[in-house]
């Protein structure tokens, strides 16, 4: 079976994955997840950069950069390879960063002077910078603010689009879900934090909301639909709902992850550290936790929310019925190909077990039951039960 069928049997629901009903152990994938991530965070802490903790930079282009760069670089600063305040890093072919703790004018030009005897390039080719502590803290407070600006309005628009407030918080739930994952794994890599990261894992958000936009429009359908008509339990309903986007969602995400994988292996063997490697990271890193959070997260949620509230209760007890009905008028007395009726019974309201079957003997002799369970008489005919003759006309006279 190829991919199109697959996705074509989950629509029409011939096949399912069960993530509703499976969603304890899709819970469980996600807190050990978070668990990881958030003591990765802990342990190895997030890597700010420049503009977020301030400092200085100096920048060396020249056309012949030697391998042991790193240690030539702090050998002309004069630190230690374990020195916690120098950072040394490879832009491209042809160009070393080297991040140090705020320096003044003075010892910046000194820094820089060492720089060019080193790597044997004028001073002309030395850039420096430098970014104040001030303006880092205006950064940090402006990518938070956005942050929480993009969360109360998600939850706004959520909340009209659906009516519904429980939508909204399973959906900013699994955006949380996406956040802390995303950044604690970011953590483990070592890559610096920069705009162009902060500016990534907004894009995540974004991403993982839309899809669980999509999902959630689908679930929508098919509930609205089962409170219609009593069929489908809200379980069974969202189910199917997460089962009929599957496909588009994993398709969504190859074709979304492509390009940043290409971006990701380009910019880590030929580019070096930067913002395009940064933001290619968090991109790769979110998009894919933010696809399992819609399929597998982001409606369990929802069905566990809302599985105390009256109507939805009252729909699950309507769909037990129906569904018991149908199994009755679809399986009583199914004959067999032994010559036996198979009689199915509804195994009652939770839908937990199986279909139980028993058999009876179809009649044997003319002295036996029928299927429908009558006794008939050796002499009676089939058709309309025999009624008394009518007198002939020449009798009536």
């Amino acid at each position: 079976m190829n991919f199109s069928d697959l996705g074509n049997d989950l629509y029409t629901g011939k096949k399912s994955i069960p993530v509703v009903a499976k969603r304890k152990s899709f819970y469980l994938v996600s807190i050990v997840l978070m668990a990881i991530a958030i003591a990765g965070l802990g342990v190895n802490k997030l890597n700010l950069g420049l503009e977020f903790s301030g400092g200085s930079e100096f920048r060396v282009t020249s056309e012949s950069i030697p391998s042991d760069y790193e240690f030539v670089a702090r050998d002309a600063l004069g630190a230690s390879d374990d020195s916690q305040g120098v950072r040394v890093s490879k832009l491209g072919n042809n160009t070393v960063r080297v991040q140090t703790e705020r320096l003044d004018d003075t010892e910046s030009a000194r820094v820089a002077t060492e720089l060019a005897k080193t790597f044997k390039v004028s001073t002309k080719e030395v850039s420096s910078t430098f970014i104040g502590p001030s303006w880092g803290d205006s950064v940090t407070k402006q990518a938070l603010r956005a942050l929480v600006i993009f969360l109360v309005l998600v939850a706004a628009v959520l909340s009209i689009y659906f009516r519904n407030w429980k939508m909204a918080l399973a959906a900013l739930l699994a955006l949380a879900h996406d956040l802390i994952i995303t950044v604690g794994i970011y953590s483990f890599t070592g890559f610096e934090v920069s705009p162009a990261t902060m500016i990534g894992f907004l894009t995540v958000l974004g991403y993982s909301i839309y899809d669980t936009v999509v999902v959630f429009d689908k679930v929508r359908e098919n509930t609205n639909e089962a409170f219609a008509n009593g069929r489908l339990t809200f379980g069974q309903a969202a189910n199917l709902a997460v089962n009929q986007t599957f496909v588009r969602s994993i398709n969504t995400t190859v074709i979304g992850i492509l390009p940043i994988l290409s971006v990701l292996v380009v910019g880590g063997i030929f580019l070096g550290p930067g913002t395009l490697l940064d933001l290619a990271l968090v991109l790769f890193i979110g998009i894919l936790i933010g696809a399992y959070s819609s399929i597998f997260l982001a409606t369990p949620l929802l069905v566990s929310l809302r599985s105390k509230d009256g109507a939805v209760v009252d729909l699950d007890k309507r769909a037990a019925r129906s569904q018991a009905k149908r199994a009755k008028e679809v399986a009583v007395l199914a004959p067999t190909s032994s010559g036996n009726a198979v009689i199915e019974d509804f195994p009652g309201a939770s839908g937990d077990e199986s279909l139980a079957s028993t058999t009876a003997p179809m009649a044997q002799d003319e002295e036996s039951a029928t299927v429908t369970g009558r006794q008939v008489h050796k002499y009676a005919q089939s058709g309309p039960r025999n009624q008394p003759k009518r007198p002939s006309k020449s009798r009536r006279k």
